[in-house]
């Protein structure tokens, strides 16, 4: 098991606000709830309860990816939010800088999940008892050696994106899991990040849409234009 060493810096970024739900930018490196060891209970909900003691968790992240995740306070909006998660009303797309070039501008990749169960928690395509798990990508730039993606996650397996990726020939670099050593070197990170959230306001009924800008280490030198958060 690789070390827990969660950035402390920001301790808790707060993209948005109000009495009903909270919207958050996680760090990669720090886990969305808290792991079952006792050196892994600082988390981001943790974090997030110890300002917001209502704030209930909704939906994750894993570790490694950073980006934006809503909480929900109190259990009536939690009820609401996680139904518009389960029916798939959520808008969510990511960014991905890989291994390589894809040849099309766009495509999807539609393989079934199944969890790697000797290797957990690692997850593994199998096409007899995997779950349907479909993603659409778009190639926003690249050098050649790298691109970088858009994707958007149709359904929400674990580890869907990464698995996804590494079976289209192209990893997410920085991937622990996925990555062959090439790619896993090179970035300090998984160069995953969850840039767009849109919902429901649970109680005022509007539509809200969220834009998160990613790290340095996503750019080129000549970087398309993510739109400004909030």
């Amino acid at each position: 098991m690789r070390p827990y060493n969660p950035p402390a810096e920001p301790y808790l970024d707060v993209v948005y606000s109000d009495a009903s739900l909270l919207v958050l930018d996680k760090p990669s490196g720090l886990l969305t709830v808290p792991g079952r060891d006792a050196a892994h209970k600082d988390c981001l909900a943790s974090r997030a309860q110890g300002e917001y003691p209502d704030a209930l968790i909704v939906h994750r992240l894993d570790m490694d990816t950073s980006g934006l995740v809503v909480m929900a306070r109190g259990p009536e909006v939690h009820r609401q939010l996680s139904a518009q998660f389960q029916n798939r009303q959520v808008d969510k797309s990511y960014l991905a800088r890989v291994w390589g070039e894809p040849e099309a501008d766009c495509g999807e990749v539609d393989l079934p999940l199944i969890c790697d169960w000797p290797n957990r928690p690692k997850q593994k395509v199998c096409f007899d008892s995997g779950k349907p798990s479909l993603t659409r990508w778009q190639k926003l730039d690249s050098d050649g050696a790298t691109s970088l993606l858009q994707l958007t996650p149709i359904t929400g397996r674990s580890h869907q994106l990464r698995v996804h990726m590494q079976a289209l020939g192209h990893p997410i670099l920085g991937d622990p899991f996925y990555a062959h050593e090439n790619a896993l070197a090179a970035a300090p990170r998984l160069l995953l990040h969850a840039q767009e959230l849109g919902f429901e306001h649970p109680l005022l009924g509007k539509e809200m849409h969220f834009l998160c800008n990613p790290g340095a280490e996503f750019l080129f030198a000549s970087p398309p234009d993510f739109g400004a958060s909030g």
